[in-house]
């Protein structure tokens, strides 16, 4: 089960003083909450991708949002599948664009159609575009989808998703064309930006959807020996900040607090202070996706309505374990917890996401909670994606395929947990993040390798003669940026040569060769 745009520390069992979420927490109660598990893009798409191949965007090509995953990437849903596994996706998935809208903030030179490296793929990447779900009935989705035989999709985000959620919405609700119209949303005082009181009842509200085709799909498993893989995965708490019914205002926007202002940085690199300058002078944003900065009441209202949406993910997810043990389930199924990215939430004055790799949208909760052993631990182990999928065919007996990246974890969740070991101990992980378009005041779209260990984070800008080092022991919240100081030369030098070392690794190895040259 996964969400979309949630950061670490927004959960019960990682420590967050306000929002309650009892149901995930009972799967940290029963499995391993992994302290510190990182993304491999902090973006959507390149992230999810990842995930599912164990590689990173450079390798697997879906590199920035907007991008799609090659039709011929092998993932580890196509190995389970092989093996004699069911495989379903119900919810986003998000491997191909589903907006049908062009890309913004391009360079002028660059125009699409025009000749590209490769020659054209004629496969069929709008699987997920609006336009296949305007009709009446169901959209068929050829199969297997990245090695789904079974597929329910909601695309994009908010209220007012897609797919064939968005079919199912105008079969079950009689005015759903109402329920769709701006002007007809609830009263409220909030001055958050996409802040959206919707008129649609909970019980339409997509994450209701989710649930209950999930728990649909559960039921039909029950009493069958073959096993099953089910990636059950969540638009929200992305924004649009539009928590339907009681959720609203479950939380109050005084129940938060901005910790970490954008005056708690000793010295912001240059993107963050094009942000705050954007925002004193009223400038927008590039796109509704494109980072911010916001004053204190705006982010705590964003806080409040995030704390919403969460909430009514963790209530379904609630029922999502009670159907499990309903159907006999739960007693042989593994149930994982992770989001494909963070969010700033208020840190130093942004929201949302974008080219600065702080561990706000670096940083996601990740619970695996197995049968074999359902006793609560915690590893402070450095994790990525990456890893998910090679744990994954690890734990089912599989071996991972050629040109996989990540590293197994299974000994960090598996019924012994040894405490004390350097089997698949990572010393570090590389975080790729790839712009699509120049913002936040660059002037071409960024590039950014940032390499994390336990101890730091250095990250560096391609072509920009500045960079960031984080001392992550001494100055967890990275509020001092360390790049520039003398004495801190030897680790940037040796941080520098780490980061190098993994970016020279980003060759594909596969295929083999099956022939001397």
């Amino acid at each position: 089960m996964i969400t979309d745009q949630q950061r670490a520390d927004w959960l019960g069992c990682y420590g967050h003083p306000v929002l309650k979420t009892p149901h995930i927490d009972s799967l940290a109660a029963e499995g391993v909450r992994f302290e510190n598990f990182h993304v491999a893009s902090p973006v959507c798409m390149p992230n999810r991708a990842s995930l599912l191949t164990g590689r990173y965007p450079t390798l697997h090509g879906l590199r920035y949002n907007g991008c799609r995953l090659p039709l011929n990437a092998n993932t580890f849903v196509d190995s389970l599948a092989n093996a004699g596994y069911h495989t379903a996706a119900i919810g986003k998935s998000h491997l191909q664009p589903f907006t049908g809208l062009p890309p913004k903030g391009r360079p002028s030179d660059q125009v699409a159609g025009s000749n590209e490296a490769w020659k054209p793929d004629d496969g069929n990447y709008g699987h997920e575009e609006p336009g296949n779900y305007q009709e009446e009935g169901r959209y068929v989705v050829p199969l297997p989808y990245y090695g789904y035989q079974h597929v329910d999709l909601v695309t994009a985000h908010g209220d007012r998703c897609g797919g064939h959620y968005k079919q199912w919405f105008r079969e079950n609700a009689a005015d759903w064309q109402a329920l769709h119209k701006d002007d007809n949303q609830l009263p409220h005082n909030y001055s958050c930006p996409q802040a959206y009181r919707t008129p649609i009842p909970e019980d339409l509200y997509p994450t209701a959807y989710i649930r209950d085709r999930t728990i649909d799909y559960l039921n039909a498993r029950s009493g069958n020996d073959q096993p099953f893989f089910a990636f059950v995965s969540f638009p929200d708490p992305h924004h649009p900040f539009n928590p339907p019914g009681k959720y609203w205002d479950m939380y109050s926007p005084d129940d938060f607090d901005i910790n970490l202002p954008f005056t708690a940085h000793k010295n912001p690199v240059k993107p963050m202070q094009w942000l705050h300058d954007n925002w004193k002078n009223a400038g927008g944003q590039t796109t509704p996706q494109t980072a911010m900065m916001l004053d204190e009441q705006q982010l705590k209202e964003a806080m409040a309505l995030t704390a919403g949406m969460l909430a009514f993910v963790d209530d379904a997810i609630g029922s999502i374990i009670d159907g499990l043990k309903n159907s006999g389930l739960w007693d042989n199924t593994i149930v994982c917890y992770n989001s494909d990215h963070g969010d700033y939430l208020g840190d130093f004055n942004m929201l949302l996401k974008g080219a600065l790799p702080f561990r706000s949208i670096t940083r996601v909760p990740f619970i695996w909670s197995d049968p074999d052993n359902r006793n609560a631990a915690v590893t402070t182990e450095l994790a990525s994606t990456i890893d998910i999928a090679a744990t994954v065919l690890d734990r089912t007996g599989l071996a991972p395929f050629n040109g996989m990246q990540g590293k197994s974890f299974k000994h960090l969740v598996e019924s012994d947990r040894p405490t004390n070991t350097q089997l698949g101990k990572r010393k570090e992980l590389l975080i790729e993040y790839n712009d699509g378009g120049a913002r936040l005041g660059f002037e071409k779209p960024a590039r950014v390798r940032a390499l994390v260990t336990p101890d730091w984070r250095y990250t560096m800008y391609l072509d920009q003669e500045w960079g960031e080092l984080y001392d992550l022991v001494n100055d967890p919240s990275e509020t001092h940026n360390l790049w520039t100081e003398p004495e801190y030369s030897s680790v940037r030098a040796e941080l520098a040569e780490r980061l190098t070392h993994h970016l020279t690794a980003q060759m594909d190895e596969s295929p083999l060769s099956d022939r001397l040259a």
